[in-house]
């Protein structure tokens, strides 16, 4: 398992969204992965999430920083 947060965050992502953050430059992927950590640690939901499947909850918080991203 990977330990540094972009690694991580990065391992989150599905495949295609991946790709795209991967060609990011590395403090834009940092600037991510800081916002995916911070939505795992705040979000009460992932909270139960991450009991039952901690790479379910990982994924969810992704989706959700880049869907913040996006908007």
């Amino acid at each position: 398992m990977p330990t540094d947060s972009v690694e991580r965050f990065l391992t989150a992502l599905d495949p295609e969204h991946r790709e795209a953050v991967g060609t990011k430059p590395r403090e834009e992927q940092q600037r991510l992965a800081d916002a995916w950590e911070r939505e795992l640690a705040d979000d009460t939901e992932l909270d139960t999430l991450d009991e039952l499947s901690p790479p379910a909850a990982e994924a969810e918080a992704a989706r959700r920083v880049l869907r913040l991203e996006a908007g």
